[in-house]
């Protein structure tokens, strides 16, 4: 893979150069070293991806194209993408760092790939229905329609798979769209654009614009032609994007920042919850939204408990994405690894006893910080209630079950929550009391194309995967037709 790769960014099947000439640096976590440049795209720019994307829809092939068409495209672009998953993964992982193995399932009969499969037998079966209005005379009727152009915007931490679970469905419902990554993380997306080309999809369907939030992502936002905005981000950035869309009251799907809870009973299965937990947030560097940082164990077991945990995330091996020894890479970005120390500094300086110090991982270059477990934090503190986004977790004790299931219900977050428990019947009631988008029994950190996501409270709104995901990105339409017309004189 070249060194020092230039990037243009893509509108109408083709490439561009950014009109104001500008560009930004990627650097690569694992040693800090910059490895591309990214068109620094502007309003001008986004102006020309914004008019491929609106004219696709409306004057081009894909907006009249017959639901079966657009199916067997769909199942092109997943072949195209299973085809060439090692080169977007070899992206992906030298742009943000994420381990081959914690990758989304991009090869033959991975789950992410198979969405465009799952998506496809979606797109002939949205039907519309007959309503039985109380009006006499009158045929009532219901259909589906797509919103137009879609604006994607795309989060640092997994930026092709979250990708996939936005564009997918939202092709299939009609929609054309313009894509915003992270600037922190936008080659792997870029890339796959170069792929797509194999699928010969019509220009203007799917278009990329790269930069910052102010001069790229608010000109995509508050564009008059766009009609819908897709964001997952955490909740700060969730709050600005809605700010803007709310100048032309534009509809949001937003999957934003979580601090879920799992919470450990006195007859949990100890070593099942402990290797649960941890998968739930150290492979990954607690760089995923649902990560599993608060633990509410019981007080019988929460010494045993967090013995084990301490004894078991101790052997992870931190170390480079392209060392196949890794479990942990780096963090994805400078600005993100830099935010998580201060946190870990800041927990340190309020007192939590700190039994494990992801800190000793860190190296002279890129972005390494290991696991790091605090003990006995109050969910009322800045740790308890702040989301982290890193490798950290904290623990602390609880007594009965109204108890636990206050504290978990206690944050502004609601995304997911991991309940561990030999006692089936006293998890899923308390599954039913927790204020959460997702909730794991027994189990963590597993997704399906056909499971819906999302959040409750500020964790965001709307869903993403399932039949839900893909009636996000459609908007009914309500068709009165007069069967005996007759319109009496309103002034007679």
């Amino acid at each position: 893979m070249p060194e020092n790769r230039t990037y243009q960014y893509f509108s109408n099947n083709k490439w561009h150069s950014p009109v104001a000439g500008g560009y930004f640096d990627s650097e690569n976590p694992a040693n800090g070293e910059v490895w591309a440049r990214l068109p620094d795209c502007r309003k001008p720019d986004v102006d020309n991806a914004v008019g491929a994307a609106k004219s696709a829809f409306n004057e081009g092939p894909w907006g009249r194209m017959m639901p079966a068409e657009r199916s067997r495209l769909l199942r092109r672009i997943g072949d195209v993408i299973s085809k060439h998953a090692d080169r977007l993964g070899a992206v992906e992982l030298r742009d943000n760092g994420r381990l081959p193995n914690i990758a989304p399932g991009l090869g033959q009969g991975g789950w992410q790939v198979d969405s465009w499969h799952y998506y496809a037998g979606l797109c002939d079966k949205f039907e519309g229905r007959l309503i039985p209005a109380e009006v006499p005379d009158i045929h009532n009727y219901m259909t589906w329609e797509p919103f137009g152009v879609v604006a994607l915007m795309l989060p640092w931490n997994s930026p092709i798979g979250t990708l996939i679970w936005k564009l997918a469905p939202c092709l299939a419902a009609g929609n054309t769209v313009v894509i915003k990554p992270s600037e922190q993380a936008s080659c792997s997306i870029l890339e796959l654009m170069d792929i797509l080309d194999e699928a010969g999809l019509p220009p203007g369907v799917i278009n990329v614009v790269t930069g910052f939030g102010a001069t790229t992502g608010e000109p995509l936002i508050d564009h008059p032609d766009v009609r819908l905005v897709s964001f997952t981000g955490g909740t700060p950035g969730g709050r600005a994007v809605a700010k803007t869309a709310a100048r032309q009251v534009k509809p949001l799907i937003m999957e934003l920042g979580g601090k879920s809870p799992q919470i450990v009973l006195p007859d949990a299965d100890l070593d099942l919850a402990v290797n649960g937990v941890a998968g739930g947030i150290f492979p990954a560097g607690g760089q995923s939204c649902i990560s599993g940082s608060r633990l509410l164990v019981h007080a019988d077991v929460i010494e045993n408990f967090t013995k084990k945990l301490v004894d078991v995330v101790a052997k992870a091996r931190v170390g480079e994405p392209s060392d196949p020894t890794s479990q942990i890479g780096p963090m994805a970005n400078r600005p993100h690894y830099e935010a998580v120390l201060a946190h870990i500094d800041a927990a340190e300086r309020a007192g939590h006893h700190l039994l494990l110090d992801g800190r000793a991982a860190r190296r002279d270059k890129g972005y390494y910080i290991g696991p790091t477990i605090f003990s006995n934090v109050a969910n009322g503190s800045d740790l308890g209630q702040n989301e982290v986004f890193g490798p950290v977790v904290s623990t602390e004790a609880w007594q009965n079950e109204d108890e636990v299931i206050r504290i978990a219900n206690d944050s502004v977050y609601g995304l997911a929550a991991g309940i561990w428990s030999q006692d089936v019947t006293k998890a899923m009631r308390m599954a039913d009391q927790i204020e959460a988008g997702t909730v794991y029994i027994n189990n963590y950190f597993n997704a399906a194309t056909q499971s819906p996501v999302g959040g409750f409270k500020q964790s965001g709104y709307g869903r993403e995967n399932g039949i839900e995901g893909m009636r996000c990105f459609l908007q009914t339409r309500s068709v009165w037709l007069a069967t005996n017309p007759h319109q009496t004189d309103p002034f007679a």
